[in-house]
């Protein structure tokens, strides 16, 4: 599903396994591990979950020669639990001695991250990118040329820097900067074809921490390659802040066609779950219209007609329902991710919105009658009352998956 109001920008398709970034693809979400990947069993249980969340794609860090090592017992391990998500080795500084002198790991992971900016300097630098490329030719795996703000080649800043020095009139240290982010990725993407690496291998990323450097980067990155394009706002920061700002700069180039796999780099509290960053990417590009993943809840804010929590409850309830019941129901039923349910407050919105939704209850407001009437496709079907409300609400909820969706 993408709304036809978007037109994506044209890009090579790439494959990674069975999952498919760019060309005609709907838009693919990542996400990466947190973990010590030479713990084999921590990792895999990382992975794990954010595979069962919705990540399509887990990137894992390998920096060690432990990390190497552990990365087939990893794969092979997912492999049993049935779990096939692709994997993808983030490697920085010391990756062409990882892949070639762990082959294994090498053939296991289904994608490179390579940053030209950590991959060495001049001569040393250009040797060790071409053995990462040739590793990648010889398994056939793709890469993604992902380069980064914090990590930018300074030799290439300080030459562009010089050259615009040189200018009549030169221009903002920013917008150079941004420059040669561009530069750096497009120049190693077409390093990485003179090396034999085709274009269908070849994913570019261009992350940075602010949401107008990263859209002015991917604009003018969008307009001069047709490579498939990773989005992701770097370093996004935690709770609301990191997701405001990963959903302002993501939102507004998925609604002009840019970007074709997507990650929302959230730093999770302590103690928080790691799956949280998939859950916001989903919702970034199902509330545009881009895909669905699960039913989406519509519910009121509350005002002063609705003094009682229950309708918030409610809410609550439903939506991490619909959530935790998704990977069963999109093993049995066809389209159940497209369906919409409302919970609302009380009788000014709540009988309107819940007609439009395929289920929808509306809540008693102060001083209203305490009764919850349910419609379905828009129809009134029963009026529920009592304590039990969010049970049998969920009971209709199941009754109309099990009816309205073809089984698989």
């Amino acid at each position: 599903m993408t709304h036809p109001s978007i037109l994506r920008h044209a890009t090579q398709a790439v494959r990674v396994d069975d999952v498919v970034i760019g060309g005609a693809a709907p838009i693919v979400v990542q996400s990466m591990t947190n973990t010590d990947t030479a713990d084999i069993n921590t990792t895999t249980k990382q992975v794990h979950e954010l595979a069962i969340a919705g990540s399509e794609l887990v990137r894992i860090t390998v920096n060690t020669s432990e990390a190497a090592e552990a990365v087939p017992h990893i794969r092979r391990r997912l492999d049993a639990l049935g779990c096939k998500v692709p994997l993808i080795g983030d490697f920085h500084y010391n990756g062409h001695r990882l892949l070639t002198e762990y082959p294994e790991c090498a053939k296991a992971l289904a994608k490179y991250r390579i940053n030209p900016g950590n991959v060495g300097k001049n001569r040393k630098g250009e040797d060790q990118f071409a053995m990462m490329i040739a590793v990648a030719r010889q398994y056939d795996k793709p890469v993604r040329i992902g380069v980064n703000w914090g990590s930018l080649d300074q030799d290439l800043v300080v030459r562009m820097m010089d050259d615009n020095a040189k200018l009549p009139v030169p221009k903002d240290v920013r917008e150079v900067t941004r420059e040669a982010l561009i530069v750096s990725a497009l120049q190693s993407a077409q390093r990485a074809e003179e090396l034999g690496l085709s274009r269908d291998r070849i994913v570019l990323s261009c992350k940075v921490s602010e949401v107008q450097d990263l859209i002015a980067v991917y604009q003018e990155l969008a307009k001069r390659c047709d490579y498939a394009l990773h989005l992701g706002l770097t370093e996004a920061g935690m709770g609301s802040k990191g997701i405001v700002a990963s959903t302002a700069a993501l939102s507004v180039l998925l609604q002009q066609g840019i970007g074709d796999t997507i990650r929302v780099s959230l730093t999770p509290a302590p103690g928080g779950a790691r799956t949280e960053e998939v859950v916001v990417a989903q919702e970034i590009l199902q509330t545009m219209g881009l895909r669905s993943f699960t039913p989406m809840v519509t519910a009121c804010p509350g005002c002063g007609r609705t003094t009682s929590t229950v309708f918030q409850e409610l809410a609550q309830h439903i939506q991490n329902y619909l959530r935790a019941q998704m990977p069963v129901w999109r093993e049995q039923y066809s389209g159940v991710e497209e369906m919409t349910v409302a919970v609302m407050g009380c009788i000014v919105n709540g009988p309107g919105e819940s007609k439009m939704a395929n289920i929808g209850i509306s809540l008693p407001g102060t001083g209203e009658t305490p009764s919850a009437p349910v419609y379905v496709d828009g129809e009134k079907t029963v009026t529920l009352r009592g304590d039990n409300i969010a049970e049998e609400f969920t009971r209709i909820v199941n009754e109309y998956v099990a009816r309205k969706y073809q089984k698989k």
